[in-house]
């Protein structure tokens, strides 16, 4: 269908407009503008709490609008003119502001492009569909981490993030390729035929929904303590790279990028293909089981190819768990009505997480070195693996993982 080939360019375009500019501004404000560790943790960590403020909001707004095309192109137009600040004024308010626009605008891309996969394709097909999202997801970071890492090499650092504000634009036009009579905004909130709609009183609130489902919570629970200790990672390493290598920074960054960024593709092909056949769990535990070694990795040498390599490791763990998170949250939430809220609210808990793992990496790093923060992160990393292997049931229900 023609929204589904929309879907694809969507994905595609959003991959570095989703993250706003991620660890590249890390490079940028470290070797540019000369900022400390711990001021580029917390610029980093006010965009990542203004995502996790605004996620069950935005959420709960996805499941609302019959508008959601328009609501994705307004937020990237945003995160297009936030960006653009970061780069005519690199100092410490006017950045805090932007990362502010640019973090409230990241809470509505996840939850609005799941909901359209959903209403368009319906349940039976999602996995499939999440899948090939994050596949088109991970080749965008691939296209623009090369652009990137040119433009920040043969340029300048700032360059790559005027590179976010253009593909910001362009996936604002691409939405048009999405045709809104083709999304069931019923199947898009979770609901099948037949089901009551929470909005009449005969479902209960979307609150209730999420904290009487104890699997959802100890899901939530284990995903958050996997990216408190995933965010820090890379912009440490990107951190560490860059010392006393200003111009070639950014070349680095993006080796990084695209060695996970490569990796990711066919785990979220493998996703689409197998998560109905083998289960969600099996898939989960494996791609919490390569971070707590990541993190132990980084800490042998600081050779630029070693570090490079260590980052397939990412690829692995972040291309599996990309993909099933929005699947395991249907699961968990089938027939509610609420699920971009439910998307929104575990979203945001992770991304408490993430966003205090780069401020306290940051201070590691600044009172006891890069070695002391990636073992750290390292722990967080394995006890979230033994919460989701311990507490964590399969999510399929038996008529889809025999599919």
């Amino acid at each position: 269908m023609r929204s589904e080939r929309g879907l694809d360019w969507v994905s595609f375009l959003l991959a570095d407009v989703q993250s706003g500019v991620g660890p590249f501004l890390a490079i940028y404000l470290w070797s540019s503008q000369h900022w400390d560790a711990t001021h580029i943790g917390v610029i980093m960590t006010i965009a990542g709490a203004a995502t996790v403020a605004a996620r069950a909001p935005a959420g709960a707004l996805v499941d609302w609008t019959r508008g959601k095309r328009g609501l994705i192109a307004a937020s990237a137009l945003l995160v297009a003119a936030g960006t653009a600040a970061l780069g005519l004024f690199p100092f410490f308010w006017p950045a805090a502001a932007a990362q502010t626009i640019i973090g409230a605008c990241d809470a509505v891309f996840p939850p609005a492009i799941a909901a359209i996969s959903l209403g368009v394709v319906g349940r039976a097909l999602f996995a499939e569909r999440v899948g090939r999202n994050e596949a088109f997801n991970h080749a965008g970071n691939v296209v623009t981490a090369i652009a990137a890492g040119l433009a920040g090499w043969l340029i300048a650092p700032v360059a790559v993030l005027w590179l976010v504000v253009l593909l910001a634009c362009a996936s604002a036009l691409a939405l048009v390729m999405i045709d809104a009579s083709e999304i069931d905004h019923r199947a898009a909130r979770g609901l099948a035929d037949g089901d009551d709609d929470p909005d009449d009183g005969a479902r209960p609130s979307g609150l209730r929904v999420i904290f009487e489902s104890r699997p959802l919570l100890i899901f939530t629970a284990a995903i958050t303590l996997f990216h408190f200790a995933n965010a820090a990672m890379l912009p440490l390493v990107g951190e560490r790279l860059s010392e006393g290598r200003e111009q070639t920074g950014s070349l680095f960054m993006a080796a990084c990028i695209i060695a996970a960024q490569a990796v990711m593709i066919p785990m979220a092909a493998l996703v689409g293909a197998k998560a109905d056949l083998w289960g969600r769990k099996p898939l989960l535990l494996a791609g919490f089981a390569v971070l707590p070694i990541r993190g132990l990795l980084y800490t042998f040498f600081d050779d630029p190819a070693y570090l490079v390599s260590i980052q397939l490791l990412d690829g692995v763990g972040a291309g599996l768990f990309g993909a099933l998170f929005f699947i395991v949250i249907d699961d968990l939430t089938e027939g509610t009505g609420h699920y971009s809220l439910a998307l929104g609210a575990s979203g945001a808990c992770w991304g408490a997480g993430a966003a205090l793992s780069n401020v306290v990496a940051g201070a590691l790093v600044d009172t006891a070195g890069f070695n002391v923060a990636f073992l750290f992160l390292s722990g967080v990393a394995a006890l979230a693996f033994l919460l989701l292997w311990l507490g964590m049931p399969e999510s399929a229900k038996p008529a889809r993982s025999a599919a």
